[in-house]
């Protein structure tokens, strides 16, 4: 009997002008080669109590900027593509998709959005506090690479099965008090909060780098999809011999 593909819930952008919702496509195309199947949860959907059982694992994006009003945060002239209906959206969908135990995956904005819902912050604009010594995106606003260093006793070093890795950065923003549960486990050189990771959840794990952008050729950045899906397969089969 052919094993049923778990189905992957993945946020899209908000709004657009022409009052569209998107997503970039290497989203889409990590998580296929995975073995899933993406599911797109627009801001303004209204059906998650029939959405959410369906999936069997989440994964939130990244994008523009959170309104800094939700963590008392400092208003910056940097900060773009404020959707106040993209953030409440997404704290919604994240506390609730928590509750069942099943694997989520922040990336970038999904990282700060899982941050800020649980009364952490963020740094307004990177180079205020840390300078440029190490670029997190290029201008006028678009990705760049760096190095990183994880933990190498943390969870996710050995999902990722490395202890350095070279990611695609595009971020001006980062977290700055870490909620808890989180746990940081990864920096960029010059200490900006890269990853954490949360041992109160079976699998929870969020990069502010964007994995998506080099999965394809780049292993360990896909080994941040296979092991979600697979983490999703076997949980949902779990799920089913229990039931």
């Amino acid at each position: 009997m052919m094993m049923k593909k778990p189905l992957i819930g993945l946020t899209t952008y908000g709004r657009d002008e022409k009052n569209a919702f998107s997503l970039p496509a290497q989203y889409l195309e990590s998580v296929r080669r995975a073995g899933a199947v993406p599911f797109l949860i627009a801001p303004d959907e209204t059906e998650l109590d029939e959405i959410l059982p369906m999936l069997a694992g989440l994964i939130l994006t990244g994008g523009g900027d959170m309104n800094p009003e939700r963590y008392d945060g400092d208003s910056h002239e940097t900060i773009y593509m404020i959707d106040d209906e993209r953030d409440q959206a997404e704290i919604n969908i994240f506390n609730r998709f928590y509750e069942t135990g099943r694997p989520i995956l922040g990336i970038c904005r999904g990282m700060q959005i899982i941050n800020v819902a649980w009364g952490g912050d963020l740094i307004s604009h990177l180079p205020d506090q840390f300078g440029e010594t190490v670029l997190h995106r290029a201008p006028p606003r678009v990705p760049t690479p760096h190095k990183v260093k994880l933990d190498p006793d943390s969870r996710l070093a050995q999902l990722m099965e490395v202890s350095e890795a070279e990611i695609s950065s595009w971020h001006h923003q980062a977290l700055n008090r870490v909620a808890d549960p989180w746990k940081v486990v990864a920096h960029a050189p010059d200490g900006v909060i890269e990853a954490v990771e949360c041992h109160q959840h079976p699998w929870l794990y969020a990069v502010q780098w964007h994995p998506e952008l080099t999965a394809a050729e780049d292993p360990p950045q896909q080994r941040l999809f296979d092991k979600l899906v697979t983490a999703s397969q076997e949980m949902s089969n779990s799920t089913q011999i229990a039931a």
